[in-house]
């Protein structure tokens, strides 16, 4: 949101520079994203008016000017806008004025010149040219009554400072500059000063709404509609010839703008042609199907979740979204519609983005207006309507139903200087919230506030501890470091750590990998057979639900991901945690309780043994090579190796490994594995060659298979005997890989990592 300086100090002006107001802005939570001066610098450029013109003896686009500067001073000035006209009052740069730089970057100084023969004893400028606006297409006109003479920075008030405020959904209360200023005002203790609004007009009916999205309406009408929480007012006889420089529709609209300088917390408040409403309007939910051309041209389709309001032909307006070009005040309005409604935020959320834009009504309404000041908004721009464009203000038809009551909400003292992190008083927190305007009854080391109809972000305890910082002032917090108890978890120096394993295995020729410890729930299921992993209440993606209990499955998916493009040799390692449950497992410092999050590493090779050499000719790595990288990385120790299975590994072809009696892992060659992995697809296996039956891995082991079975003869290493659970491996999806095609071998460590010394 942005706006001048000198209209918020109009509601709130404390001794403060404009810096230093910024500052307590922004440490108060609404951000001064920035400031900056309203115009460039420029001088010698003073207010005028055209006295007479004629028409450029040698060019028929340049017209002569005599121009009054004040003082009884005229100047003969040659001019080429098309909107000059005698009468008018513009900005003059006079000779020796210094205007702001133009495309090349260089000030533009004025002198003294000649244009086609005739002398011109200065400039009149544009908004673009005082580099104030980028209209471009004519002189910028000023008011009538601006003194002659009158230097434009000052008439203009240019030297005002712009604020740009970013400001996070709950402060939809600072929405407006008196909301800003109110905010101002507890802040700093400054008086603020309220405007001062219009009487009431005529009341020609107060009754109650029917729709459930819009508690408030008032509109007016000859007669009653039904609404939410409207108040509308019929305007006829709008004066299209008022005296102004604006078109009829572009005054109108400024009415609307200058509102938003002085109201509380503003509703946007929609205006329609009342020549155009057929029978009345009314508030209710959309129908689906129904379409509406809005005033953006986009043309949209409702359903029943989209508020709207309609006459009895037809949709007339998005419900505090957006109006209907159907019904949008033109050049040639002359009854105009007035509403200011309340709409339910619920009611509004997310329908703009539905449609693929954004306004300010929507903008608003959504976070939330002030449902008690909506008679007061309508008074207001019913007055800046009758001095702008003049006419007869209507009745106003106000109807209620169901309006927000605010709710108290109760705040522990002790609660709060926890949160907060200092010591405060019952007094304390009461004076800060009452300088919000806020409700407050004290209790017994408590607070109930009630907050006012403005303040929809006030909820719960946590609400107002904010509030209570924030008027405290978060630069007068105390600087408390942390204080917690700090522990070293040392590890014996006979040990090797993480970093020295790391290390070493690089030296090795493995490059480290870095995964997540959540993966795929099938992943767990046919490489770890595990099936009960530890899954995630809240995961980030489908494919990533449950927590793995084994690093293969994510150095096998970095396998594919380097083969799918092209790699020829892959040696990777990982050292991470692995996740199981654990009955035994207590809840302490480090440890969750029932789970088992203990540290393994896990390394994988693929390709060729050897980068390319002239020294040695290339073959496959094999499970003799990652046998001799183990021993290396276990020495002085030595290491024993048994034949095993593990349900993701090469039956036949896999080894347990035992270090001083205990099982540490596995080492085996993975080919099947692996173009499961470079396959992509599902590990499966076929039962029989002459059967399109195929099971998953899982189901294979449950199912003894005998050395007579057609699967035997093709795949012998799906049952290798008779007498125990086969590992069936080959995939359906991807076929066996030939002979001499790369092998994959990998080292998995499942008891404790080799960290011993």
């Amino acid at each position: 949101m942005q706006f001048p300086e000198s209209w918020l100090r109009e509601f709130c002006n404390p001794p403060l520079s404009s810096e230093q107001l910024a500052d307590t802005l922004t440490m108060a939570g609404l951000e001064v994203e920035e400031r900056r001066p309203a115009a460039p610098p420029f001088s010698g450029v003073v207010v005028a008016r055209i006295e007479h013109l004629e028409p450029h003896p040698q060019a028929e686009r340049l017209r002569v000017c005599q121009v009054d500067v004040g003082g009884g001073e005229r100047l003969q000035i040659v001019c080429g806008a098309p909107n000059a006209r005698a009468g008018m009052v513009v900005p003059c740069a006079r000779v020796g004025a210094v205007l702001p730089p133009g495309p090349s970057g260089e000030a533009l100084h004025i002198g003294l010149g000649q244009l086609r023969g005739v002398a011109s004893h200065g400039m009149l400028c544009s908004a673009q040219e005082l580099g104030i606006a980028d209209d471009a297409s004519g002189l910028l006109e000023l008011p009538a009554d601006a003194p002659l003479g009158q230097d434009v920075r000052a008439c203009l008030q240019l030297d005002d400072q712009i604020f740009t405020l970013k400001l996070t959904p709950n402060l939809a209360h600072c929405l407006s500059v008196y909301g800003v200023a109110r905010e101002l005002a507890a802040l700093t203790g400054a008086p603020l000063h309220t405007p001062a609004l219009a009487a009431g007009g005529p009341h020609a009916h107060r009754g109650a709404a029917g729709a459930s999205a819009c508690p408030r309406s008032v509109r007016a009408l000859q007669r009653p509609h039904r609404a939410r929480h409207q108040r509308r007012r019929r305007h006829p006889g709008l004066d299209g010839a008022a005296a102004g420089a604006l078109r009829p529709a572009q005054r109108f609209g400024a009415g609307g703008h200058l509102q938003l300088r002085d109201v509380r917390v503003r509703p946007p408040l929609p205006h329609f042609d009342l020549a155009h409403i057929e029978g009345g309007l009314q508030v209710r939910w959309g129908c689906a199907g129904e379409t509406l051309q809005l005033l953006n041209g986009q043309t949209v389709t409702v359903d029943e979740t989209v508020g709207v309001i309609a006459d009895a032909q037809a949709l007339e307006s998005l419900a505090g979204i957006m109006g209907g070009a159907a019904t949008a005040v033109s050049d040639a309005t002359r009854d105009v519609y007035l509403e200011a409604a309340f709409w339910w935020p619920k009611a509004i959320a997310g329908r703009s983005r539905r449609y693929h834009f954004s306004t300010d009504a929507g903008h608003r309404f959504e976070r939330g207006v002030d449902p008690a000041t909506t008679v007061e908004h309508l008074e207001r721009i019913t007055e800046l309507i009758l001095q702008i464009c003049g006419g007869q203000p209507g009745p106003i038809d106000d109807q209620s139903l169901n309006l927000p009551q605010p709710q108290p909400v109760a705040l522990r003292v002790a609660r709060a200087a926890k949160v907060i992190g200092m010591p405060l008083t019952l007094e304390q927190c009461a004076q800060a919230l009452r300088r919000l305007g806020l409700q407050v009854h004290e209790g017994q080391g408590s607070l109930s506030v009630t907050p006012p109809s403005y303040r929809f972000d006030l909820q719960i305890e946590a609400d107002l501890i904010e509030e209570v910082a924030r008027l405290i002032g978060y630069e007068h917090l105390p600087h408390t470091p942390p204080l917690a108890p700090v522990t070293a978890l040392a590890q014996p120096e006979r040990r090797r750590g993480p970093y020295a394993l790391r290390r070493q295995l690089a030296q090795l020729g493995f490059q480290e990998t870095i995964n997540f410890s959540f993966v795929q729930e099938r992943w767990e299921r046919d490489w770890a057979d595990n099936a009960q992993p530890i899954a995630l209440l809240n995961p980030i993606a489908s494919q990533m639900s449950v927590m793995r209990s084994s690093l293969l499955g994510s150095l096998l998916a970095v396998l594919k991901f380097n083969t799918d493009r092209k790699a020829e040799r892959v040696r990777v390692f990982e050292l991470g945690r692995v996740f199981r449950h654990d009955a035994a497992v207590p809840d302490g410092p480090t440890s969750v309780a029932g789970v088992a999050q203990p540290l393994r590493v896990a390394a994988l090779a693929w390709g060729d043994a050897l980068p390319l050499q002239w020294g040695e000719g290339a073959r496959s790595v094999d499970f003799h090579d990652l046998k001799g990288d183990l021993q290396a990385l276990l020495a002085p120790r030595q290491a024993r190796f048994e034949p095993a299975e593990h349900p993701a590994l090469h039956p036949g072809r896999c080894a347990q490994v035992w270090l001083d009696g205990q099982a540490i892992g596995y080492m085996a060659s993975c080919t099947r594995a692996g173009a499961r992995a470079r396959a992509g697809s599902r590990p499966r296996c076929c039962l029989s060659s002459s059967s399109s039956r195929c099971c998953s891995a899982s189901w294979c082991r449950r199912n003894r298979c005998t050395g007579t079975s057609p699967c035997s003869a093709t795949w012998p290493w799906c049952c290798p005997s008779a007498s125990r659970t086969p590992n069936c491996w080959p995939p359906c999806a991807a076929p066996t890989p030939p002979v001499g095609s790369p092998m994959c071998v990998c080292l998995i460590f499942t008891g404790p990592s080799p960290t011993g010394s």
